[in-house]
């Protein structure tokens, strides 16, 4: 899954593609990369991050999702209804959203009317304050059951649970111990039996181990996909497609095919 951030204050590369012919492009070139899923944003949502309008979240992603949808997967990258019906109309086939239905709860009826696949995220808060002293009883036992309760609620909503995807939200509300617990432990969340996706790419924690400001993490990004992988992630959300594409190929090569 490869991120296009069409935002102007993004924690990665905020304002490098919030012209929407250079955010095609580079979506265009993800693809080409390996990515089979494009996933488009208009909302920023790293820590402290002020809520975006509506309006102007659809003036940046619907350009740039119809063009995109011509030749590749698209996802959009919302908790808003009105953002995902009209990118979901300009081609879009799935929903990312880090409430987890949460913020707009008709948006589960939505994703199950269109026959849509969704991910469904753990955040502690909102982005504004989420970083703000998390604290968890333990957290991959936290996790794993506030995504098995919004697993319930999106089958209760009519969707397929077939088309749910799970993700544990590293760096959302997580200490570097919280995200490192949730990676030595993430066969925990795979066993709740739905496709786990992983969003490690270029974050702090990473830069925390390495020293490495967010252009110099793409190393630390692989080590920790391929860790994902061989314990049960099966989706990948990063900047970095080539290096971690050829990363996770040389992984799979040396595990038992899926399922096996």
């Amino acid at each position: 899954m490869g991120v296009v951030n069409v935002t102007p204050d993004s924690f990665s590369d905020g304002g490098q593609f919030d012209d929407a012919a250079q955010a095609v492009d580079h979506g265009r070139r993800l693809a080409a990369e390996g990515a089979s899923i494009i996933d488009v944003g208009g909302e920023s949502t790293r820590p402290g991050a002020q809520p975006v309008d509506a309006s102007d979240e659809l003036e940046r992603v619907i350009p740039v999702v119809a063009a995109l949808a011509a030749t590749t997967r698209v996802s959009i990258d919302t908790m808003k209804l009105t953002v995902a019906e009209a990118a979901v109309d300009a081609g879009a086939t799935y929903v990312n959203d880090v409430t987890a239905f949460r913020h707009d709860p008709d948006l589960a009826g939505f994703v199950a009317d269109r026959g849509l696949d969704c991910c469904l995220m753990h955040m502690l808060g909102a982005p504004r304050t989420m970083q703000e002293d998390p604290r968890y009883d333990d957290v991959v036992s936290d996790v794993k059951a506030f995504l098995e309760e919004r697993l319930a609620a999106a089958v209760a909503a009519g969707i397929p649970e077939e088309r749910v995807q799970l993700d544990p939200g590293i760096g959302f509300g997580k200490t570097l111990e919280h995200n490192l617990e949730l990676l030595r432990r993430l066969g925990e969340i795979a066993a709740i039996g739905r496709p786990v996706v992983l969003g490690t790419s270029r974050k702090s924690f990473i830069g925390r181990l390495t020293g490495r400001d967010v252009a110099g993490r793409v190393h630390g990004t692989v080590a920790t996909c391929v860790i994902g992988y061989e314990r049960g992630a099966r989706v990948f959300r990063v900047h970095d497609v080539a290096a971690v594409h050829d990363g996770l190929s040389v992984a799979a090569a040396t595990l038992p095919p899926h399922g096996a």
